[in-house]
C-alpha cells in the first residue's frame, strides 16, 4: 500500500496496532485521540484515507463526515465503532462513509478495505442528507457477529433505493423489524408503512384499499408463501398498476421462496417482482455470540420500563448459549421478560432459566450410537428432539422444505469435496443431472473449490 492514513481513536491500543500494521504495509500514518486534531489535518490537506472511531472524547465521528466531505470531496472515511447496532451502520451509510466496520474488527479485513480505499477514487457526494431529524435512539436489532453486520450493510445499501425487498428468516428472527427499519430510515419515512396479509386482499377491492392507505409509502406483505394463488395474482396486478403514488413493496417469508416457486407454491411472476433485493435474517443459533448482547439489551429495556435491575449469573449465561432457541429472538425476549418478573433475587440463576426454558435433550452427534446406526434413525432422533423443543406448540410452517434443505446442503458439499470440485463427477456420484446440480449449488449458495483430488 502507498499513501497516508489518518487514524482517530481514543483507544491507545487500537492506535498502536493500526499504526504498526499500516506502517509495515508501506503507509505513512498520523494517529490521534482527538477529533479536533483529525479535522485540522483534513483541513490542511493531509491524508489519503481516514479511519475514525465514532465515539470520541471531543465529539461524534459520524457527525464529522459531512464536514470532511465538504472540505475534502472524495476523501474516503472508514468508520469503526463498538456500537454494534443497525443504527450505526445506517448512519454511516447516510453520511456517505466509504466503509463501516464494527469493533472488534478483523485486522486483515480492515487492511484490505484500506488498500481498496487508497486504490479507488471515491465519488464526490452530490448531496449530503440532513440527518438531524428526530429518530429512535436505538432499535431492537443488535449484534456484533459477522452475519448480523453483513445484514446491516445490506440494509444500509437498499434503504434509499426503490427496489422491492424480500426478507427471509425463521419465525421470531425479526423480519418485520428489518422491513420497518428500512422504511423508517429511507426517503419514504414520512409516508405510511403498512403490513398486509391474505385477509387484507381477500376481496376484489382489497388492493385498492391497500394503495389508498399506503399513499406512496411502504407495503409489507407478510409471509407471502402462505397466500393462495388467487390473491398472489391480485398482488401482481397491484404491483403492476399502483396508481399515481407508487409505493415500495416488501415481503417476508419463513422458507426458501425460490424453492416454493419451483414447487408451484409461489407464482413465478410474483417471485421475480419481489426479489429485487434479498435479505436473510439469521436464526439466533447462527449468531450465538450475540445472545449475551441481546440479553443485556432486553434487561436494560425492562429496567427503563420500571422493572427492577437484574443480571444473569455466569451459569445462566452459559445455558443461554447452548440452548437452541427455536423461537429465536422473540423467544429470548419473552423469556427474559418473564425472568425479570419472577426472579427471587437481583441475580437470575441457571435454575430459574431452566424453569422458564424447560428441559432440552442433550445434543448428540449424528452417529452417537455407533457406526451401525442407520441414517434414518439418526434423522428420526434429531426430528423428535426438534419437536420436543417446541413443547406443546407446533414448529413453524415449512418444515418439509427446511429439513430437506439441511440434508441436501451438506450432501452436495461433501460430494463436491470428494470429487475435488468436479461438477460432472459430482452429478454422476449423486445420480442427478449436471444442470440440476449447478442450479442447486446456486440456490443453496454452496462454494465450489476446484482442485485435484488425491485418492
Amino acid at each position: 500500500m502507498d499513501g497516508t492514513v489518518l487514524v482517530a481513536d481514543d483507544d491507545r491500543t487500537i492506535r498502536t496496532v493500526l499504526t504498526q500494521a499500516l506502517t509495515r504495509a508501506g503507509c505513512k500514518v498520523h494517529a490521534t485521540s482527538s477529533l479536533t486534531t483529525l479535522m485540522r489535518w483534513v483541513a490542511e490537506g493531509k491524508g489519503d484515507v481516514v479511519i475514525s472511531d465514532v465515539m470520541m472524547p471531543d465529539g461524534n465521528g459520524l457527525e464529522m463526515l459531512p464536514k470532511i466531505a465538504q472540505d475534502r470531496p472524495g476523501l474516503p472515511v472508514i468508520v469503526i465503532s463498538a456500537q454494534n447496532t443497525i443504527m450505526t451502520a445506517i448512519q454511516a451509510a447516510e453520511a456517505e462513509a466509504y466503509d463501516y466496520l464494527p469493533k472488534p474488527f478483523d485486522l486483515p479485513d480492515l487492511m484490505k478495505r484500506t488498500s481498496r480505499a487508497l486504490e479507488l477514487k471515491r465519488r464526490t457526494p452530490s448531496d449530503v442528507r440532513d440527518t438531524s431529524e428526530d429518530r429512535p435512539d436505538e432499535l431492537p436489532l443488535v449484534g456484533r457477529t459477522q452475519v448480523m453486520q453483513s445484514l446491516y450493510r445490506l440494509v444500509a445499501k437498499v434503504m434509499n433505493t426503490d427496489l422491492p425487498v424480500l426478507i427471509s428468516g425463521e419465525s421470531g428472527t425479526g423480519k418485520s423489524l428489518i422491513a420497518r427499519a428500512i422504511h423508517d430510515f429511507s426517503d419514504r419515512r414520512t409516508l405510511p408503512f403498512i403490513s398486509v396479509g391474505a385477509a387484507d386482499l381477500q376481496d376484489l377491492e382489497g388492493p385498492a384499499r391497500v394503495l389508498a392507505r399506503v399513499k406512496g409509502g411502504t407495503v409489507l406483505i407478510d409471509e407471502i408463501a402462505d397466500i393462495d394463488e388467487e390473491i398472489q395474482a391480485r398482488i401482481v396486478r397491484m404491483m403492476d398498476a399502483p396508481g399515481d403514488h407508487v409505493p415500495r413493496f416488501m415481503a417476508t417469508s419463513q422458507g426458501n421462496l425460490s424453492a416454493a416457486m419451483e414447487k408451484g407454491q409461489v407464482r413465478q411472476d410474483l417471485y421475480y417482482r419481489l426479489s429485487g433485493a434479498a435479505l436473510h435474517v439469521p436464526a439466533l443459533r447462527e449468531r450465538v455470540d450475540d445472545i449475551e448482547l441481546l440479553a443485556e439489551h432486553f434487561l436494560a429495556r425492562s429496567e427503563r420500563e420500571g422493572a427492577p435491575k437484574r443480571w444473569f449469573s455466569r451459569e445462566a449465561q452459559d445455558l443461554f448459549r447452548v440452548y437452541s432457541w427455536p423461537g429465536n429472538v422473540r423467544q429470548l425476549e419473552n423469556a427474559i421478560r418473564r425472568l425479570v418478573l419472577t426472579s427471587r433475587t437481583d441475580e437470575i440463576t441457571r435454575a430459574e432459566v431452566e424453569a422458564v426454558l424447560g428441559s432440552q435433550p442433550e445434543m448428540e452427534p449424528a452417529m452417537g450410537r455407533g457406526d451401525a446406526e442407520k441414517l434414518s434413525a439418526s434423522v428420526a432422533r434429531h426430528l423428535r428432539r426438534y419437536f420436543d423443543l417446541h413443547g406443546n406448540m407446533l414448529p413453524p410452517p415449512g418444515l418439509y422444505t427446511r429439513i430437506l434443505r439441511e440434508i441436501e446442503t451438506p450432501l452436495i458439499e461433501i460430494a463436491l469435496d470428494a470429487t475435488g470440485g468436479n461438477q460432472a463427477k459430482c452429478a454422476d456420484l449423486l445420480g442427478i443431472n449436471r444442470n440440476t446440480l449447478r442450479k442447486k449449488i446456486t440456490d443453496l449458495d454452496i462454494e465450489v473449490t476446484r482442485r485435484r483430488k488425491l485418492m
